[in-house]
């Protein structure tokens, strides 16, 4: 048996460098349609530790509170519909049907799937740089536990599987097929089949699949979006403006490692610098206080000190210009507690002074519609509630600046591993599926 064990890892290994290799040649871009879907409310879900390419593919994705892509998995092939998300490493789905889940993915109908033994090299050296170390369950199998920050979790064992990008095709991937955990949002966790994780770690999606540079552009205005895997070279796409990835190399307690942290160095509002000193955005001594961008989270989140300053400052321009509504006690997901009534027959927001990010090297505006979020389903007479897209981070218990993707709205999103830098540029994300060819709208 141990024999067998170890021509069955010798072979994976093989597969595993034949597929890279593969993905290294020279391909055509590859176009997956996405599914919307159609959320009623915003869950905040993330993921918190608080313990020590050549080739192109081109995905569109929908979005509303969360971005999804859509593709295929196993032997004969099973669609399957993704969360797309840069804060997160291990992918997974679910494997176990539920009452109320709609998409599951089901093993035992692939002759392609191979669960992963805890004995395993995969198992013991592979698994580093997930938030909580790997076990070893009754069954024998490579255990995992992913817990989030609205107290949800999922868990599983890890296994092997075919994945295919349009014609693309990744054997012996690592992915967590879930089997039970606990949710804050089981509604809406049944619309996908699972989530893609594409952060920096050595398992998530992109390492796995051998790209070094992955794209999306999220249009405003239609929720349709890019995803694009590998290099974006058109002469239709701005320069992109770039920042440095930060890199730690010593483990600290409350610094992700793996996730896309920049540098945040201060926040202007109309051109006015908010009056905070620039170690305010510097990670402590426990790497507390990054800053992470994070397609997983519908919006921004600042700490405490940041986020008193640009509510004040938002709040003294917009004086004359927005009717704050004056509930003392209303906070719109726990964290957004400024929020104002806008006639709801108004077609279009008012003149809204712009919001802008400074990172190291580069900056990125905020501005329009991407400063307020109409709150489904509040409404006082005639008006709408419509909430400032920033929240407080110490209210939800975090302890770093995350940016999300409603402020990465109309923006070309470049991630960057091979140079380790982040890229951006304005752009009309509505027209990036004609510019690629995509006839979105009948691909949603």
């Amino acid at each position: 048996m141990v024999v067998l064990r170890l021509l069955v890892q010798l072979f994976v290994s093989f597969i595993f460098l034949r597929s890279k290799q593969c993905f290294s040649s020279n391909q055509s871009p590859i176009i997956l349609p996405l599914r919307t879907q159609n959320h009623h409310h915003i869950s905040t879900r993330r993921l918190f530790s608080d313990s020590s390419s050549k080739t192109t593919g081109k995905l569109i994705f929908h979005h509303n509170v969360t971005l999804t892509a859509s593709l295929t998995i196993a032997t004969p092939p099973q669609n399957i519909t993704m969360v797309l998300d840069t804060g997160s490493e291990l992918s997974w789905l679910h494997c176990k049907k539920e009452p109320n889940f709609t998409f599951i993915f089901n093993p035992l109908a692939s002759k392609t799937y191979t669960k992963i033994p805890c004995s395993s090299q995969t198992c013991k050296t592979r698994t580093s740089d997930l938030t909580l170390p790997v076990t070893c369950d009754p069954a024998k199998l490579c255990h995992f536990i992913i817990s989030y920050a609205d107290a949800s979790s999922v868990e599983g064992h890890l296994a092997f599987e075919t994945f295919r990008l349009g014609s693309l095709t990744r054997p012996a991937t690592v992915f967590g097929c879930m089997d039970s955990g606990s949710s804050s949002n089981s509604v809406e966790d049944a619309k996908t089949t699972g989530l893609m994780g594409m952060n920096r770690g050595s398992l998530s999606f992109v390492n796995q699949m051998g790209f070094r540079k992955f794209s999306y552009c999220i249009s405003g205005v239609d929720s349709t979006g890019v995803l694009l895997l590998g290099e974006a070279r058109y002469s239709w796409l701005k320069p992109l403006n770039y920042t440095p990835l930060v890199q730690m190399s010593t483990p600290l307690p409350y610094f992700d490692r793996a996730a896309y942290s920049v540098q945040l160095e201060g926040i202007m509002v109309n051109n006015k610098v908010l009056p905070l000193p620039k170690s305010v955005f510097v990670p402590d001594h426990t790497g507390a206080g990054q800053t992470m961008v994070d397609s997983g989270t519908q919006f921004t989140f600042l700490l405490g000190p940041v986020y008193n300053a640009l509510r004040k400052e938002f709040l003294l321009q917009t004086t004359g210009v927005l009717r704050v509504l004056n509930e003392p006690h209303y906070v719109f997901q726990g964290a957004m507690d400024l929020c104002y009534l806008i006639d709801s027959a108004r077609a279009t927001l008012p003149n809204l002074p712009a919001v802008k990010f400074m990172f190291r090297g580069a900056e990125m505006s905020v501005s329009g519609q991407r400063l307020l979020y109409r709150v489904p389903g509040e409404v006082r007479g005639k008006d709408s509630v419509w909430c400032f897209t920033f929240g407080n981070s110490d209210e939800l218990g975090i302890s770093s600046f995350l940016i999300g993707h409603h402020q990465q709205q109309n923006v070309w999103m470049e991630y960057d591993l091979e140079n380790s830098r982040i890229g951006f540029a304005e752009f009309r994300c509505d027209l990036a599926g004609q510019r690629l060819g995509l006839d979105v709208k009948n691909l949603a």
